[in-house]
């Protein structure tokens, strides 16, 4: 049976890392273990992790790839899953998610999209609909695979092993899921599974500010992967291989 950790990176997030600690002990397939990566808290993020049973490691380097990656390098698992501290799985998400490895063996990245909760009606539509339904198009058009959602992702761990020297993982003003999605290898097989859903907390849409800072990020990752080696490139190297 293959053995699942779970990475969490968290900075000042006790309360929604709480709720999110909660719904991993409450799996059908529980994991074998939970990394929650504190990136430098104030807060008593690692105490609520570690009253949960899960095993901190810290970061200083301030950022989410930074963090993420220090979670995936420390990971024991064959299988590494990966949530937001403000992601909230359903109760069967670990259990799908190594049956569909289990079930595809050439399968080396999986990822879904999310159910955003808190604000409103419209806000979701527009997160779930434009925003996560853009993400999805674009990244597949342009990469010539389906993306990664950071939210709500998961990769045998020797996949990691080939991609972490070539991911900007140093970097903070970029989206670790993209940049990642970017560095999959052209041999590596992807599936983005819309069924396989998580809740998600609508807060970076609470502000113009928050909000077009996440774009201006895409846009950078996409810019700065450009320059090193055109993303067309990438793409007709994948399509060759397929």
């Amino acid at each position: 049976m293959a053995r699942v950790s779970v990475v969490v990176p968290a900075l000042n997030d006790s309360l929604m890392l709480a709720r999110c600690l909660a719904a991993l002990a409450g799996q059908t397939r529980p994991a074998d273990e939970i990394v929650v990566v504190d990136n430098g808290s104030t807060d008593d993020t690692a105490d609520v992790a570690r009253a949960a049973g899960a095993r901190v490691i810290t970061e200083p380097l301030r950022g989410i790839f930074p963090a993420t990656s220090a979670g995936f390098d420390a990971a024991e698992g064959d299988i590494v899953a990966r949530l937001d501290a403000d992601s909230i799985p359903p109760a069967d998400w670990l259990a799908r998610i190594v049956a569909a490895f289990e079930d595809e063996p050439e399968l080396d990245f999986l990822s879904g999209p999310g159910d955003f909760y808190g604000s409103n009606r419209l806000v979701h539509w527009f997160a779930e609909t434009l925003y996560i339904g853009g993400y999805v198009w674009f990244v597949g058009l342009v990469l010539g695979h389906p993306p990664l959602f950071g939210s709500n992702l998961a990769m045998r761990s020797e996949a990691w092993l080939r991609v972490r020297g070539t991911v900007h993982r140093q970097l903070r003003e970029l989206h670790d899921d993209l940049d990642l999605a970017i560095h999959v290898e052209p041999d590596q097989f992807v599936r983005f599974d819309r069924t396989l859903r998580v809740g998600v907390s609508a807060r970076p849409f609470a502000s113009w500010s928050g909000f077009s800072r996440r774009i201006n990020w895409a846009f950078g990752t996409l810019a700065l992967n450009d320059r090193e080696r055109r993303l067309l490139d990438r793409r007709r190297e994948r399509l060759r291989l397929r």
